[in-house]
């Protein structure tokens, strides 16, 4: 059994992780249950930053705050020393609550609202990604108003698109988000960012994909940005400050999967970056990148009860656990697999096959297909491995299910972070129907 981190399987044969036992803290704070392994996070951190240090290249390596926000989370990437990039209102605002610098927040987003920008601009945070000919408009009004200069990256699309193990390099033009960098669009948001007081124009951002598995896309996507980038400087005597290759570094979810190392990504992007500054004659850009699966996703065990059981002869056995789709969306979503074991019987024979069911009133609330465990009984405990991204912070409400309590643990301590939602919290934003006005 693969076991990530500090995770080890401890003398009463229960799953431990950061040396705290997982079926106490269960018994504890119940079930569904998020535990986190902060010494992964940092470990993680730190293999980053200090990669870039050992290369001798300025850098920011920012956590990008979709994966998992929370004011404890904010205040742990604030304590190793990364930047923090955020994507909406809440976020930004977590990240105030939580004392994170503001100098070291990006706000992404395709859509961000006045309200958003305003907020942004107000902080003075370290950089708006501008993302459209809109937000440029938006940016230079509110500038305008609290006579301002607002440091900004452009985000291009370079047409390279990764799909874990390959690679397009024609046709992510077709996005949602960014400049396109073969129709001219670049060009002409330069043109009025440049051309403004409000602007203080940093360099480029890009983002090609997710869970990738080697440097190629990354280096194709540089190779893209730069083939550009003498014409940008000849045209309008520009040259970026900052190239930011975005994230979407691999970690292993099963054994079909097979990620690099931290240093692997950060050395192979400082080369690439390197050569493409030599042959384009221009200064060495700060290179900025953004960690977010890669920083917690591995780090991050969710910890079910197990219930209810169905059989199906010559098919399959269905077991039901206490969460599902309400707190781990991504199986249903996007066919994510995972693997499990027993929390409190870690090295029992895995003797059974089983498929793990959600709780949710939906035939998609299906976790895990054909798992090899033991014969589960009912009140065993289910660790789900690798679910510290894209867990808590895409759960819901659905069903009017609470969402679970997060735990980190670290050094033989484990600390509450988050709490359950309770049936109260449900409730809290709802209001009654009025009454119909009697009519005389």
């Amino acid at each position: 059994m693969f076991l990530h981190g500090s995770s080890k399987v401890n003398e009463q044969n229960h799953l431990e992780i950061g040396g705290v036992d997982a079926t106490e803290l269960a018994s504890k704070y119940g079930t569904p249950l998020y535990i986190y392994d902060v010494a992964l996070i940092r470990e993680r951190a730190r293999s980053f930053k200090h990669t870039f240090e050992k290369l001798g290249v300025k850098a920011q390596v920012a956590y990008a705050s979709k994966a998992f926000s929370s004011v404890a989370m904010f205040q742990l990437v604030e304590e190793e020393g990364l930047s923090l990039d955020v994507v909406s209102g809440g976020e930004l605002y977590t990240a105030v609550t939580a004392g994170f610098p503001a100098d070291r927040i990006h706000f992404h987003g395709n859509n961000k609202s006045r309200a958003e920008l305003e907020m942004a601009i107000k902080l003075n945070i370290g950089c708006v990604v501008v993302d459209n000919f809109r937000e440029i408009e938006l940016i230079k009004e509110i500038a305008a108003g609290e006579k301002t200069k607002v440091p900004v990256l452009l985000r291009v699309t370079p047409g390279v698109e990764a799909h874990t193990h390959d690679y397009i390099t024609t046709g992510q033009e077709d996005s949602k988000f960014g400049f396109d960098l073969q129709n001219g669009q670049v060009e002409r948001a330069m043109e009025s960012v440049l051309s403004s007081d409000a602007f203080d124009l940093l360099g480029y951002h890009c983002h090609i994909g997710s869970q990738i598995f080697d440097a190629t896309g990354f280096v194709l996507a540089a190779e893209k940005i730069f083939t550009k980038v003498t014409y940008w400087k000849e045209t309008f005597q520009y040259e970026p400050k900052v190239v930011n290759l975005g994230g979407g570094f691999g970690i292993r979810y099963t054994e079909e999967d097979e990620p690099m190392p931290a240093t692997y990504y950060v050395e192979k992007i400082v080369e690439s970056i390197k050569q493409q500054v030599k042959e384009s004659g221009i200064a060495m850009p700060e290179i900025w990148i953004e960690p977010g699966r890669s920083l917690v996703g591995d780090a991050g065990t969710t910890i079910y009860s197990i219930g209810s059981e169905k059989v199906v002869p010559n098919v399959r056995k269905y077991v039901s656990v206490d969460g599902g789709m309400s707190d781990n969306i991504r199986p249903a979503l996007y066919q994510a697999k995972y693997e499990a074991a027993l929390a409190n019987r870690m090295n029992d024979p895995k003797d059974d096959s089983v498929s793990i069911a959600g709780k949710c009133c939906e035939s998609g609330d299906m976790l895990i297909w054909d798992l090899p465990l033991p014969q589960a009984n009912p009140d065993d405990l289910l660790a789900v491995f690798c679910t510290g991204a894209y867990g808590y912070s895409m759960s819901n409400n659905y069903n009017r299910i609470p969402r679970p309590p997060v735990v980190f643990a670290e050094n033989g301590e484990a600390q509450l972070v988050i709490k359950r939602e309770t049936y109260q919290d449900l409730v809290a934003l709802d209001l009654p129907l009025k009454s119909k006005v009697s009519q005389c």
